[in-house]
Formats: C-alpha cells, sequence, structure tokens
C-alpha cells in the first residue's frame, strides 16, 4: 500500500506536537510536587495553564496520529474539526488583541528622555483582569522573580548625573516599578537609593508619593506607575504576539489542509482494498 506524503508529515508533526504537550505535563507535575510551599504565585499561576495546554495538545496530536498514520478516518475528522475551531480561535484572538492594544494607547506623561505612564491611558479590559487587587499580586511576584529591578541595584554606585542616560535604556516595566514617579519630586542618592521631599503638591495628588519604599522588595511595585509600565509592556509584547499567533494561523491552516488529502488519502486506500479483495 503507497503511504501518501501528506499522511507522514501530519503524522511527523503531531508527534513533534506530542512531545511539546508531554512536556507542558511534565512541567506542571514538577511545579506541582516539588515546588511545595516554596513554589512563588508566578510558578503556581503556570501550574494549571501548563495543565490544560498540555493534555489539549496530547489529545489533539493523539488523533493526528491515529487519523494520519493507523488510517483511521473517524479520528481523523475530529483531528479536523478541532483544528479548524483552533483556526478560528486563534484569528479572533489576534482581532480581540489588536483591539484591546490599539483602543486605548497609552499616553507617556513623562517630561525626560524615559517614559511614564499611567492605567487610566489603557484598555478597560487590560485594567480589569490584568492590574486588578486580585492579580496584581502574582504579577508582582513574578516582577520580582524576573528580577526586573536587579540592573538599578547592581548599578548602584553609577553618577546620578547621567541618570537619564541610564533610565533610557530601561523598560516601561523597570521605569514605572524600580524608582519613584518623576513628579513626585524625589532626589535620587544613587540608583538604589532615593530620598524624598520635605514638602510638595504631588504628595497630596498622587498616591504612588506615599507607596514609594527604598526596600528592595517593596520599591515602587504597589504603585500605578508600575502598573502603568506593566500594560505598556504588555501592549507592546502583544502586538509581538499578533504577528506571531498570525503566522502560525497560516502554518495550522497548512496542517488542516494536509489533513484534508490524508482523509482523502485514505477514502482511496480503503476503496481501493475493498475492490482489491472481494
Amino acid at each position: 500500500m503507497r503511504f501518501q506524503i501528506s499522511n507522514t508529515v501530519v503524522g511527523a508533526l503531531n508527534i513533534l506536537s506530542l512531545l511539546l504537550g508531554l512536556s507542558a505535563l511534565a512541567t506542571s507535575a514538577y511545579i506541582h510536587f516539588h515546588g511545595g510551599d516554596g513554589a512563588s504565585d508566578c510558578q503556581k499561576v503556570l501550574q494549571y495553564p501548563l495543565l490544560i495546554a498540555g493534555v489539549f495538545i496530547v489529545i489533539i496530536s493523539t488523533l493526528g496520529i491515529v487519523g494520519s498514520l493507523c488510517r483511521i478516518n473517524f479520528a481523523l475528522y475530529a483531528y479536523l474539526l478541532i483544528t479548524f475551531l483552533l483556526i478560528v480561535a486563534m484569528i479572533l484572538f489576534t482581532i480581540f488583541a489588536l483591539f484591546v492594544t490599539n483602543k486605548k494607547v497609552g499616553q507617556q506623561v513623562s517630561t525626560r528622555a524615559y517614559g511614564e505612564y499611567v492605567v487610566t491611558d489603557f484598555s478597560h479590559w487590560l485594567q480589569h483582569y490584568v492590574v486588578n487587587n486580585k492579580n496584581w499580586d502574582e504579577v508582582k511576584s513574578c516582577l520580582m522573580d524576573a528580577g526586573v529591578c536587579h540592573d538599578l541595584a547592581i548599578h548602584g554606585g553609577f553618577n546620578h548625573s547621567n541618570a537619564d542616560l541610564f533610565f533610557k535604556h530601561l523598560s516601561t516595566t523597570q521605569v514605572g516599578c524600580c524608582k519613584p514617579p518623576e513628579n513626585c519630586g524625589f532626589k535620587m542618592k544613587n540608583a538604589t537609593y532615593w530620598e524624598a521631599p520635605k514638602t510638595g503638591a504631588s504628595w497630596a495628588n498622587n498616591s504612588d508619593c506615599k507607596t514609594w519604599s527604598n526596600k528592595e522588595d517593596k520599591l515602587c511595585y504597589d504603585c500605578n506607575s508600575c502598573k502603568g509600565g506593566v500594560l505598556a509592556n504588555i501592549r507592546n509584547q502583544w502586538k509581538h504576539l499578533t504577528i506571531f499567533n498570525s503566522v502560525v494561523c497560516v502554518l495550522v491552516t497548512a496542517i488542516y489542509v494536509l489533513g484534508c488529502f490524508a482523509i482523502r488519502n485514505n477514502r482511496i486506500d480503503m476503496y481501493n482494498k475493498n475492490h482489491t479483495h472481494p
């Protein structure tokens, strides 16, 4: 029996995706059994998404392998149905991401070379689901785990006259979370220590001024400027994600087309088998 190339390609691609799904399940299991109480909120929040994604990938990959390599059309039909729904979901997500990230563009409120952002300049969806009180503790834990303020700590002895040049090369998250907002009027002694002014009108109008702390585990992680910096970073990442998602969508569509040819091949082989061996 001739083994058509479309079946081979679909089977090979799904073997690779099966290995990816098993890796996700293994990572989720490792976090669950070995993370324990020592696991951070950032690590724990990845456990269930990895589990769900891993199970989904394993199921769809198994259907693809069984349908294409074992020539079982029922499995291949189920695989194509799920793949089609996945393509639709990816298209809808791309549209949604473009809408969320462009509906309201965050404005740079700092007059210096580096940008500071405020939460209210971003879409209500991002404000509600990303930086709400429930989710922010997890986001803050991830920021600490990633060491976003580490660059400032290791440059603690730099000349503060070059501060603008130094901060210009930091990300929006670092500018928002690792230093007090510019309008608070803090005086920088070094990259890790800022001296608060004795008086200033900004104290009454900006809660971030009182939230700032020179302690490494606090800094401005609870400031609105930090949330604004995170949202600005998310907006930029989602724009790149939409491009990546579009490329993946094209690849998945190509796999879907190959799957359709694989079903056709299975039908031809079944037809030839039935008429060759009456």
